[in-house]
């Protein structure tokens, strides 16, 4: 999860299911910085909507021009029957574009969010790890043990 990062590549969970059908619920969407002029309707991208808190990956259904010739905005999920009640201006010059979508995955990520079953993920392994080379570490000494009075017995006889 942390390689696509290394490629210019945000990732972000989707909770919503205005994009089941292509984008279902539990899917982890990889987005990539494009400049704004590159967007096309057909584009699915994720923006914080007029108003919004959070953020939300619609797909463009309408590219508008304003005064002064600045680009408008109409999205809408794939799964609503109509577009979005807002019309908006990307004011920055790159916006996150969907390259990639995988299922699923962000159950897994969602999940681990939660600090006591992060601790199990990882402290399980860890307690299996060192319990491992603790039994290792009581084997060899008890090897050794026996080698010296092996060699002990041998001395005396």
């Amino acid at each position: 999860m942390l390689l696509p990062a290394l490629f210019g590549y945000q990732r972000y969970v989707i909770t919503g299911g205005s994009m089941t059908g292509s984008i279902d619920r539990g899917s982890v969407v990889f987005d990539r910085a494009v400049p704004v002029t590159h967007l096309r309707v057909g584009d699915a991208i994720t923006f914080r909507p007029p108003g919004a808190a959070h953020l939300v990956t619609h797909r463009i259904v309408g590219i508008g021009h304003a005064a002064g010739g600045v680009r408008v905005f109409r999205t809408k999920g794939d799964a609503n029957r109509t577009a979005d009640p807002w019309r908006f201006v990307l004011r920055r010059p790159t916006q996150a574009r969907v390259e990639l979508s995988v299922p699923y995955v962000g159950y897994a990520l969602s999940a681990l969010m939660d600090r006591d079953l992060r601790m199990l993920v990882i402290g399980i392994p860890a307690a299996l790890i060192a319990l491992s080379l603790l039994v290792s570490l009581w084997r060899q000494a008890g090897e050794e043990a026996t080698r010296g009075a092996c060699r002990a017995e041998r001395g005396t006889a």
